[in-house]
């Protein structure tokens, strides 16, 4: 519709010039238009899209900024989380050292402790069975002067009392055993 419009207009105009034809009239009228133009967008557009540019220009810059900094932050934790590990390691190490060191060391007191105390009840079980041989030597000798004593009474019924004959065996006794 536009391009009808300005065909009808070159035709009107005389009719006899081309689209090549040099029309000073027309061109000072393009030229003040252009200036005019270029002067609208320059005080209008240029100056927020320019201003619009810069500050797409310092965000870019600024999140480039803030992630080299966001890198180098996670690198530093990384780097503080290695070591806290490697320390955490070496603390682990040194406790189960010691945990093993206290193991032994409680193994081999406890051995010592139960063969003390194995060694006393060998002590005690051995004294218990002494006093109890004894004992029982102190009976059987007993029984042997009453057996004695009882046999010779019977041989010599008349002759010697009761008492004597024992005093006569335990003395016999007494000379056997230290024998």
């Amino acid at each position: 519709m536009f391009s009808e419009l300005l065909i009808a207009v070159i035709a009107s105009e005389g009719g006899g010039g081309g689209l090549l034809d040099v029309n000073p009239g027309l061109m000072i009228w393009t030229v003040v238009t252009f200036i005019l133009l270029l002067l609208i967008l320059k005080k209008i557009a240029w100056k927020p899209i320019l201003e619009a540019l810069d500050k797409r220009e310092k965000e870019i810059k600024n999140s480039l900024e803030q992630a080299e900094n966001a890198k180098d932050e996670a690198r530093k934790i990384l780097e503080e989380n290695q070591a806290n590990l490697a320390k955490a390691e070496e603390e682990s190490k040194k406790i189960i050292e010691q945990s093993r060191t206290y193991a032994e060391s409680l193994k081999e007191q406890m051995l010592k402790e139960s063969k003390e105390q194995s060694k006393r009840l060998i002590d005690d079980a051995g004294d218990e069975i002494q006093r109890k041989k004894d004992a029982a030597f102190e009976e059987l000798k007993e029984q042997i002067a009453e057996l004695a004593v009882n046999a010779a009474e019977r041989i010599m019924k008349e002759n010697i009392d009761a008492s004597k004959n024992k005093e006569i065996a335990n003395k016999y006794l007494g000379e056997i055993t230290k024998n």
